[in-house]
């Protein structure tokens, strides 16, 4: 399967302005690509790509100030292949996790682990650890979370998200993670592009999404608590903690978003892309 993804954000900056971006897919997925995957920015900017220490693709730059513009459209290469379950997945005793896994048991930024432990172990330690587990926390957020996209709110944490019980992807994402680390399943989250590719059109515009994963039985699995249903044409762009590692644009000065657009499409032949637009991204 072929997919074509791409971005155009813009931003209202107030003099030079350092930013931050986590617009790039994960390195895993380079090797996947079709067609160069290029960030372009108006007006043009130096740029500079590192690797931060969850392995994402970071790109820094310097607002000039004014509006500035960045987008990307390129082509990969997808299994077409839905979320993988594997149902016997085994939990790990803390003592044998790797050492690398150990960060996504503790309480971070927006997963206060301290607030929820109580309540996850009333609501989940009589079921089955493992798989059995966390596809039960993942019905819990699923049905106890409202999405509604006129409530996102950046300062929410996973305890405001079940007391609220309202919110965007990130909060079905965050109260889920918490709930995990509180029955000792180490969990991280994850965000990226994830179109309507195998189910109904969605009416709404689309958006970059969040979900997260658990180590379970030696690896990392994916779940989406707001979906909750295995999802064609997940593109993963950014891992970390919480919201605060994945962000997809840290400001270090006032930056309003002004302008948001995410195309994620299924292409059914090559053909059918505008390759004069994929050349001018690139």
């Amino acid at each position: 399967m072929l997919i074509r993804l791409g971005f155009n954000l813009a931003l209202d900056t107030f003099g030079p302005t350092p930013m931050n971006l986590l617009l790039s897919i994960r390195p895993e997925r380079a090797a996947d690509l079709v067609t160069p995957e290029v960030i372009t920015f108006d007006p043009p900017v130096p740029a500079r790509q590192f690797t931060d220490p969850f392995g994402n693709v970071c790109t820094r730059i310097v607002a000039p100030g004014g509006r500035i513009s960045m987008s990307a459209d390129f082509v990969i290469r997808d299994s077409s292949e839905p979320d993988p379950v594997v149902p016997d997945a085994m939990q790990h005793p803390v003592q044998d996790l790797p050492d690398d896994v150990l960060p996504f048991l503790l309480g971070s930024r927006y997963c206060d682990t301290d607030k929820l432990s109580n309540i996850a172990w009333s609501l989940f330690g009589g079921t089955q650890p493992g798989w059995a587990r966390v596809q039960a926390i993942v019905d819990f957020v699923h049905n106890h979370i409202r999405f509604d996209y006129q409530k996102a709110d950046d300062t929410r944490t996973a305890f405001d998200g079940y007391t609220q019980r309202e919110g965007v992807c990130r909060d079905f994402a965050h109260l889920a993670i918490a709930l995990c680390r509180c029955m000792n399943i180490p969990a991280r989250y994850c965000t990226g592009y994830l179109g309507d590719i195998g189910i109904p059109p969605v009416p709404y515009p689309m958006d970059f999404s969040a979900w997260f994963e658990v180590f379970l039985g030696g690896r990392w699995h994916t779940f989406d608590a707001r979906h909750n249903t295995p999802r064609i044409g997940r593109i993963v762009m950014a891992r970390g903690r919480d919201a605060t590692d994945c962000a997809l644009t840290t400001s270090f000065g006032r930056a309003p978003l002004v302008h948001f657009e995410v195309h994620t499409d299924e292409l059914t032949d090559l053909r059918s892309v505008s390759w004069a637009g994929l050349a001018r991204a690139a």
